[in-house]
């Protein structure tokens, strides 16, 4: 397939990223990315950044990073990539161009993401895993926090499974020269060739980092094809050029582009304004070209996948004292579908568009004093309001003749709000006990008109959550604490639950506009062990959801009115909340054990296990089997990570990593119908990394990764694409001043 560059006037009129961008189309080398350091770290592989951003996860919760030295050593494709070595996270892919990451067994709507402390969610993101993750551009990040379990009270709805925190990068907090950084990319398994262009520079107030990035994604090999558990057949998903090795459906172009300016007037106060664009062009849905049981020239392509984010911040922050932030911000979603059918000459088009404002303030006065013990409290409330513009049409190419339907996707003129005030606070009762409480009022509310040609109601809808949680930390000594946690958290149903029509992995999906919240509890028990040499860290969970939101099958004689596709579906569902309430159990651990010779050895284990009621009704045939409760969908099997890493005062290092998943043969009712999912589940595997790198004081950076050594077939369970075979990642990066 090949791929014209797309176009500059598709990008926003902001002059300064179309001079950006113009270079980088008429340029004849990629270009690359990463600050240089300020000085080079003894015996790590680390670029350090300067950086203001504080940690954000909340102390005393089920926690992990990933730094800016593991982007650098492991060279992921994306962000979501860029998680698959933290515990109790699992990362699935719809196509090569997307990516979702699942937390102790949640994803999508249930989990939530931030960037900078803005809110990425929107109204239209979906039940099950999206791609909207994937649109953080990972050369722009300094880090991404993951924490795992319910914490709606300090980030309000979707946050049920956990919560991904992305840091950007920052400019230098001292007076530092303008430097240009060029960063080069490329990978052997999918012809990835790409990189980013970069300028930072700061003076004694001011701090200024830009830059431009862009890459071409070709078909992804993998190292051969996945059969199905139960028969041995290869499955429907993903197809494979005659060598069984490259999968079609795959590749897509990528640019990006982003300023951040950062004011700094007195010590304690910072003003930030940034702006972030990601553009996404000719990106097929691996599971949908081809369809299953479909011509083989059939596809869905996003051809346009855009984000694009402009936030101001202020915070102020006294040593010892009271602190705020206050962030002010407009981000739009763009998305741009097309379903091309030769066989029929029928091509369907469909637009949708997201405009979300948003404001969030936190405040956290100088530490208190109750009963003679430190009280740290956090008071704050945020907001965010998504303004929706959906449209479909379908031409008929033997005619030449296009029908404007009358509802896209979703419903011109929708609007969403959810948003709420917080209170959170930490009470040291005794000097090795803590006390952790919080609580939210929160408020969701949802409009969508009616489609009285497609059968559309209206949607006029408000829920008013009230949610908290409460935990104890107990240090038992200095080096071993144990904790105890529960939480109680909430996701009001959006746009893409009450009103939209789409054709996903089960099936074709259709709205229900009488859906209600779905409510999470979270029991969980932790310990930690941090020593000089040794860090070791254990939690068990369970968690009841109340109101869970699932697939109910459906019969054609169901589908919605104007919806041919519902028909022509191989099977339908509508989502509804569970009659009672569903299940989820897990345990998960994490070991980081510094050994002689500079060597790292770090490992991380989960396993999750979930049920749900049956959505179907009983069969009137007493005979034909039916059982109460099923497995939740998707839930990840049992999987773990290690890696061994070694480095050098002089700057190499050299790392290797395994990843392993058992097979996962609990499938839901909607599972086992969505071609993703190989018949009779996703068999196990293991796949090994080899990495080395080198770093020339803070001028040079080269690192190598030699992925997936010994050629493994696997598939992440419930993902469209295998994954990559053998290959090499390259990256070079350089600062010449």
């Amino acid at each position: 397939m090949v791929r014209s560059p797309p176009s500059i006037t598709r990008l926003p009129l902001l002059a300064l990223i179309r001079v950006w961008l113009g270079a980088w189309l008429g340029a004849t080398a990629a270009w690359g990315q990463e600050p240089a350091a300020e000085a080079p770290p003894p015996a790590r592989e680390t670029l350090v950044t300067d950086t203001t951003q504080p940690a954000e996860a909340p102390e005393g919760r089920a926690t992990s990073t990933v730094h800016r030295s593991d982007f650098e050593r492991r060279l992921p494709r994306s962000a979501p990539d860029a998680l698959r070595w933290e515990p109790g996270v699992f990362v699935q892919q719809t196509a090569h161009a997307q990516g979702s990451a699942y937390v102790r067994g949640l994803t999508g709507q249930q989990t939530l993401a931030l960037f900078d402390g803005v809110r990425l969610n929107t109204s239209t993101w979906r039940q099950g895993p999206n791609q909207y993750f994937f649109t953080l551009d990972s050369s722009t990040l300094d880090s991404v926090e993951v924490l795992r379990s319910g914490a709606s009270t300090p980030y309000g709805s979707d946050a049920l499974g956990g919560v991904l925190l992305a840091h950007p990068l920052e400019p230098p907090t001292k007076p530092t020269p303008l430097r240009p950084t060029l960063r080069l990319r490329g990978a052997t398994a999918d012809q990835e060739r790409g990189g980013r262009f970069q300028l930072q520079g700061a003076t004694e107030t001011l701090g200024f980092l830009a830059g431009f990035g862009g890459r071409r994604v070709g078909l992804l090999e993998s190292g051969g094809t996945v059969l199905n558990p139960s028969d041995g057949k290869l499955p429907e998903v993903p197809r494979f050029a005659p060598d069984e090795r490259t999968q079609l459906g795959t590749g897509f172009d990528e640019l990006t582009g982003d300023a951040r300016l950062v004011w700094r007037p007195t010590a304690e106060d910072t003003l930030t304004a940034a702006t972030y664009l990601y553009r996404q062009y000719d990106a097929p849905r691996t599971d949908q070209c081809a369809p299953p049981f479909s011509r083989y020239d059939e596809c869905l392509r996003y051809e346009e996948q855009f984000r694009t984010l402009a936030y101001v911040a202020w915070e102020r922050a006294q040593p010892e004292g009271p602190s705020s932030r206050v962030t002010l911000s407009w981000q739009r979603q763009h998305e741009q579908r097309t379903f091309n059918r030769p066989a029929f000459f029928v091509v369907d088009r469909g637009t949708d568009d997201v405009d979300t404002l948003g404001t969030t303030v936190r405040l956290s006065p100088r530490a208190l004093t109750l009963a003679g013990r430190a009280l740290h409290l956090t008071f704050g409330g945020d907001g965010a309001v998504d303004f929706l513009r959906s449209s479909a049409l379908t031409r008929f190419t033997a005619l030449d003749v296009e029908l404007q339907r009358s509802r896209g996707q979703y419903l011109q003129g929708s609007r969403y709000f959810t948003g709420g005030l917080f209170a959170d606070g930490a009470w040291q009762l005794q000097p090795r006990l803590t006390l952790r409480a919080g609580t939210r009022l929160g408020l969701a509310l949802a409009h969508a008109p009616a489609d009285p040609e497609s059968g559309t109601q209206r949607v006029e809808s408000a829920w008013v959550p009230w949610v908290g949680h409460t935990g104890l930390e107990w240090r038992t000594t200095e080096a071993l604490s144990l904790l105890a946690h529960v939480d109680h958290s909430f996701r009001a149903p959006n746009l893409d639950d009450l009103t939209s029509r789409q054709q996903t992995g089960p099936g074709f999906q259709f709205e229900n506009a009488a859906l209600g919240p779905e409510r999470a509890t979270t029991l969980e028990l932790g310990a930690r062990l941090r020593t000089s040499h040794l860090s070791l860290e254990g939690w068990g969970f369970a968690t009841r959801l109340h109101g869970a939101i699932i697939r109910r099958p459906r019969n054609v004689t169901d589908c919605p009115p104007s919806t041919p596709q519902c028909g022509a579906s191989w099977s339908r569902f509508q989502l509804v909340n569970a009659a009672s309430d569903s299940s989820l159990y897990g345990l998960e651990g994490s070991a980081r054990l510094r050994l002689p010779w500079t060597l790292t050895l770090q490992t991380g284990v989960a396993w999750a296990w979930g049920e749900s009621p049956n959505p179907a009704e009983p069969p009137s045939n007493p005979a034909v089997p039916y059982a109460p409760r099923l497995p939740l969908s998707r839930v990840p099997p049992l999987n773990g990570t290690a890696e061994l890493s070694w480095s050098h005062p002089w700057g190499f290092s050299a790392s290797t990593g395994v990843r392993w998943a058992l097979p996962q043969t609990r499938l839901a009712l909607a599972d086992r119908s969505d071609a993703r999912i190989p018949l009779g589940g996703t068999p196990g595997y293991a796949v090994l990394d080899v990495r080395a790198s080198w770093r020339l004081g803070t001028r040079l950076i080269l690192a190598a990764v030699l992925e997936n050594v010994t050629d493994t077939a696997y598939r992440s369970h419930g993902s469209s694409v295998n994954g990559p075979g053998r290959g090499v990642l390259l990256s070079l990066e350089t600062t010449p001043l």
